[in-house]
């Protein structure tokens, strides 16, 4: 009787896994809006406590829709951890006052008409708001006294123009009636109104000298995301009026900026020159003279992400190098550097410093779990949270890191998620997943989420697969621009390299492979679709690229795309930017494609999807469906709309690739009993 019980369940367990069944208890796309994390984290003066925020989901059937909520908690040690402001709450930009006594965060909550600045005893009690402004508080910065704070707001609308909008005037002239982002200073519990700084351009970032006399900030031309991503410089002012101290006269993309201690020098994230697709190189500069010098530039072949002084002659940075992350230690000329956090740890996100720099926090993520707190205290790095004990209960899919060669030569790699159960003969399915940017890249840490199938689709039989293509971060300048003034040349082709790679291993179906992504990698997506739809079987683009012409035309960020990506405008060869568009080559596809985009998106247009579904629905040779999503811009936000997403490209892979159906797949999603 044993062996008739064990031979049936040997059968059973043979149909599910050739069915694409995995016996197992792996992850499911229900176990994603569960996922909390980790988001920002702040070491109190002293180093004894450190507040963080961590982000709960929403669950899209039973709470109202919206984005992830934001909690205020504090740690004082590995598990002890006390919840401070929790549940229907959205906190941010998490400070200690400058004496330890209390947490300052932004929040707008009842009675608020905009986000207002409130502030927490540290040994509990309520919060209390401490300053508001009618258009709301973007960033603040408090006086090393705690008596005064430096706020980012903008002007409020005119009395007039109100009145006009409230009668229905509300025509928009395209990037005109700009806002400037001023910088204000208040004082706090004072009677006085607060004042503006009378600065010339459109403020980013902002923090108060050590002796409170100064301003540090990055100042735009104007409030243009292309100003702001590519125009940027560092500026120090006048704390008393805005009089300019140093300008600092950079070039490229800017990244995080911090005092040191004795207020003589900044410290921040920039670029190599304006071509550099990516702020990385670790700058200090000297406030008197406003001379600057990159002290980790062309050797270092990754990516700083943050840095924090730890006295007046050193700084900790934090890089991501390849697929992992290290903390390192460095005197400001640029000498004496030392690694803290070698690669094969936990990859470190946001960084912290308790003064003196005794105590470091990070939020931090792994193969085996989402970001969570991480301490570095007496050379230890401790993991203090558990946001997610649930997942002690599931079984996660080994993962990897891959190296391979592309068809010139060129070494690269990407992070493998291997299927949960997998068979000795190989010949899985497999999902390859492309990030954006391009100048992004994927850590080997946990990599599941709405968009990146990762785990929910390992558990259902897939290999999944993450290429950091040519053009990636994390490998240095020159790596990073590898994929310049060449769109869809061989960066495109280094994702057909690397399928091959893994066909040629044995673990992947060379005719069971989908492409999926977004932003860029929605680009890569459509152009496996159609340029090199012989490779895929089936792609879910997200917020792509279809038309390199009128994606320029479209798009709010025209100088970057130059400067860091095409190097050259459309009219300078009209016929490379129509080739290099998948719509170019949309009458060969035949590859069924979903196409996906939020119709608020201003860094790739909706029309982006909409021209390539058109084509493809006319010329009728291929399966194609689009779906929008109201209010979403580059991304979805929104619990409802992350569901749905992540159930229709899984959908989208089982219909065409694990179940080889033609047709397309009903129009609704079927959600069962949960509504």
């Amino acid at each position: 009787m044993k062996a008739r019980r064990f031979l049936l369940t040997a059968v059973l367990g043979i149909f599910c896994l050739q069915a694409g069944v995995v016996l197992a208890n792996g992850m499911d796309k229900d176990d994603l809006y569960r996922i909390q994390q980790v988001t920002q984290v702040a070491v109190s003066p002293d180093g004894e406590q450190v507040a963080y925020l961590r982000s709960v989901p929403r669950n899209p059937y039973q709470d109202e829709n919206g984005p992830a909520w934001s909690e205020l908690h504090i740690a004082t040690g590995e598990g002890k951890s006390r919840p401070f402001i929790t549940g229907k709450v959205n906190i941010s930009a998490i400070d200690w006052l400058p004496d330890g006594s209390g947490i300052s965060f932004l929040a707008r909550r009842e009675g608020d008409d905009q986000r207002s600045l409130y502030v927490i005893p540290a040994k509990g009690g309520e919060a209390r708001r401490v300053l508001t402004h009618p258009t709301g508080i973007r960033s603040y910065s408090w006086h090393p006294s705690g008596e005064r704070v430096a706020f980012l707001a903008t002007e409020p609308t005119s009395e007039e123009r109100r009145k006009l909008l409230d009668k229905g005037f509300n025509a928009r002239v395209i990037e005109e009636r700009l806002q400037d982002v001023e910088v204000w200073t208040a004082d706090i519990d004072g009677d006085g109104e607060p004042e503006k700084l009378d600065i010339e351009g459109s403020a980013s970032q902002l923090h108060w000298s050590p002796d409170g006399e100064h301003l540090a900030m990055m100042i735009a031309p104007t409030p243009l995301v292309d100003d702001d991503l590519m125009f940027r410089h560092p500026l120090v002012v006048e704390a008393d009026g805005g009089d300019v101290v140093t300008r600092f006269e950079t070039e490229g993309k800017l990244g995080s900026m911090a005092w040191s201690p004795d207020g003589e020098h900044l410290a921040w994230v920039g670029s190599m020159d304006i071509h550099d697709p990516r702020e990385g190189r670790l700058v200090v500069g000297d406030v008197d003279s406003g001379e600057f010098k990159n002290i980790k530039a062309d050797e270092y072949l990754g990516h700083i992400q943050t840095m924090a002084w730890e006295d007046d002659e050193h700084i900790i940075w934090l890089g991501h190098r390849g697929t992992q992350s290290e903390l390192g230690r460095i005197h400001r000329s640029g000498d004496n550097e030392e690694i803290l956090i070698g690669p094969e740890q936990p990859i470190l996100r946001s960084l912290s410093l308790s003064n003196g720099g005794g105590v470091l926090a990070f939020a931090a993520d792994s193969p085996e779990h989402p970001r969570e707190l991480h301490v570095h205290q007496d050379d230890s790095l401790e993991r203090w949270t558990d946001s997610n004990p649930w997942l002690a209960d599931r079984d996660l899919a080994p993962q990897e890191v891959v190296t391979h060669e592309a068809r010139d030569g060129l070494e690269l790699e990407g992070v493998l998620i291997r299927p949960l159960r997998e068979r000795r003969r190989g010949n899985h399915p497999m999902i390859m997943v492309i990030h954006g940017g391009p100048e992004a890249h994927i850590s080997n840490g946990w990599n599941t989420n709405y968009s990146n199938p990762g785990q929910v689709a390992a558990a259902r039989g897939y290999a999944v697969f993450y290429p950091n293509y040519r053009g990636s971060t994390a490998r240095g300048v020159e790596f990073s621009m590898l994929g310049q003034a060449d769109a869809a040349g061989a960066e495109f082709d280094d994702i057909v390299d690397a399928k091959e790679h893994l066909v040629e291993t044995g673990l992947v179906d060379g005719d069971k492979v989908g492409i999926t992504g977004g932003s860029y990698g929605g680009y890569a997506s459509a152009w496996g679709a159609t340029a090199q739809t012989e490779h895929f079987a089936a792609s879910v683009m997200f917020v792509g690229i279809s038309n390199n012409i009128s994606k320029f035309g479209t798009s709010d960020i025209p100088q970057e795309l130059m400067l860091v990506h095409a190097r050259k405008w459309p009219w300078d060869d009209w016929e490379f930017s129509l080739k290099r568009s998948p719509i170019y080559h949309a009458e060969q596809s035949r590859t069924p494609i979903l196409i996906m985009h939020g119709e608020a998106d201003t860094r790739v247009h909706v029309g982006q999807s909409m021209e390539l579904y058109r084509t493809l629905k006319v010329q009728n040779n291929v399966p194609v469906r689009m779906v929008t999503f109201p209010g979403e811009g580059h991304g979805n936000r929104n619990a409802t709309s992350q569901r749905e997403y992540v159930m229709r490209l899984m959908r989208w892979m089982d219909h065409f690739i694990r179940d080889g159906e033609e047709e397309l797949p009903p129009a609704d999603l079927d959600h069962g009993d949960r509504i």
